[in-house]
């Protein structure tokens, strides 16, 4: 039997606040110790989290000091997700403003 490779291509994504949840949970750390240790605001850090806060290169500087990786993983990781979330929001705002066809 052959098998033909597909590239995998998922219609899905998260935002890097998923990764850090994931690593705070590993850590048994709230956000409010993460907040601390990045001697952000915790509402900022709940935004984050929440995949509703961009962040620059002074916030992946911190969260590769404090959570691991590297300043380029966090910024990558950051760039991909609200270029995901950009082309999603065009897509549902072109679906919204398409005419509605009547027979």
């Amino acid at each position: 039997m052959t098998r033909i490779q597909q590239p995998f291509t998922p219609d899905w994504f998260t935002s890097p606040g998923d990764t850090i949840a994931d690593i705070l949970e590993e850590l048994k750390w709230t956000n409010k110790d993460l907040a601390a240790q990045l001697e952000y605001p915790v509402e900022f850090v709940d935004q984050l989290i929440a995949g509703e806060a961009p962040y620059g290169q002074d916030v992946a500087h911190k969260l590769s000091q404090v959570l691991g990786s590297t300043p380029e993983f966090w910024m990558r990781r950051e760039a991909r997700y609200r270029v995901k979330l950009s082309a999603l929001e065009q897509k549902q705002e072109s679906v919204v403003d398409k005419p509605k066809v009547s027979s």
